[in-house]
C-alpha cells in the first residue's frame, strides 16, 4: 500500500496482528501461570502437609531402634516416628529420654546440645529441656511431644505415651 508521499508502507494485516496480539495474550499468561504456581505451591503444601504427617504418625505407635542400647552417655540420636524427626537422648545420668524433634514455634528440627544439656531450635531461639520437652525459652508455645522409651537385649523402644 502505498502512501500518500507514495512511499511503500508495510503495514501487516490484521491477521497476523492478531497473531501478535494472541501471542503477547499467551505469553502474559504462562509468566502470570508461573507466578501463581509458585506461591500456591508452598501454600498448597503447608495446608495439606500436617494432615499428611499426622496420618502417617498415627500409623506408628513404635519404632525399634536396634543396638541402640549402646549409644554412649550424653549424646543423641536423630530418628524418623512416623513421617516426623525425632531424637533419643541418652543422658549422663544413664536416663533414656525420645522426644519430637519438631519444634512447635513454626516446624523447624531441633537439635541436642550435650554441653547444655538443653534442645535447642537454630530458626527462631527456642529452647526445650532435654529430659521433659518443656518449653523454656524463646517463642515456641507448647513442649516438644515425649516417647516411652524402653531398652529391651540391645534395641531401643520408642511407643507413643
Amino acid at each position: 500500500m502505498n502512501d500518500v508521499s507514495g512511499n511503500s508502507n508495510t503495514m501487516e494485516s490484521s491477521d497476523e496482528a492478531l497473531s501478535r496480539r494472541g501471542f503477547v495474550k499467551l505469553a502474559v499468561g504462562a509468566v502470570g501461570a508461573c507466578y501463581a504456581a509458585a506461591i500456591g505451591y508452598p501454600v498448597y503444601r503447608y495446608l495439606t502437609s500436617p494432615a499428611e504427617m499426622e496420618a502417617a504418625e498415627a500409623a506408628v505407635s513404635e519404632v525399634t531402634l536396634k543396638d541402640a542400647e549402646h549409644l554412649p552417655a550424653g549424646t543423641a540420636l536423630m530418628f524418623k516416628f512416623g513421617a516426623h524427626p525425632a531424637v533419643l537422648i541418652h543422658h549422663k545420668d544413664g536416663k533414656w529420654v525420645a522426644l519430637t524433634a519438631v519444634c512447635t514455634h513454626l516446624g523447624c528440627t531441633v537439635q541436642y546440645h550435650p554441653e547444655a544439656d538443653l534442645i535447642k531450635c537454630a530458626c527462631h531461639g527456642g529452647v526445650y529441656n532435654a529430659y521433659t520437652g518443656k518449653n523454656i525459652d524463646g517463642p515456641p508455645p507448647r513442649p516438644l511431644t515425649a516417647y516411652k522409651v524402653t531398652v529391651d537385649k540391645g534395641d531401643v523402644k520408642v511407643s507413643r505415651v
